[in-house]
């Protein structure tokens, strides 16, 4: 069940439409509290639009996110090889 969830997510977000998380209210504290922006605000559009391979897009709502995707792919890799291994489907 849990390989089928951690296979779904990323599949999911990538069926999306990229500009999904563009519209409605922020969920950041800081943001909703001072009106003041943190480094990790526009992080979800920002890996959305690198997975849509959408780079400029990507950039302009935060730079951050060519740092984040690569570990959050490492991450989620991590998580779904051990699975997978265990099912005999990776050596």
């Amino acid at each position: 069940m849990r390989v089928i969830l951690l296979v779904a997510i990323p599949i999911t977000l990538w069926i999306l439409p990229v500009d999904f998380f563009d519209k409605g209210q922020s969920l950041c504290l800081s943001q909703l509290i001072f009106s003041i922006e943190c480094y990790a605000c526009g992080m979800t559009r920002s890996i959305m639009n690198i997975m849509h391979f959408d780079f400029a897009e990507a950039f302009y709502h935060n730079m951050l996110g060519f740092v984040v995707f690569p570990l959050l792919v490492y991450v989620w890799w991590k998580w779904i090889s051990a699975p997978l291994r265990s099912l005999g489907f990776l050596k």
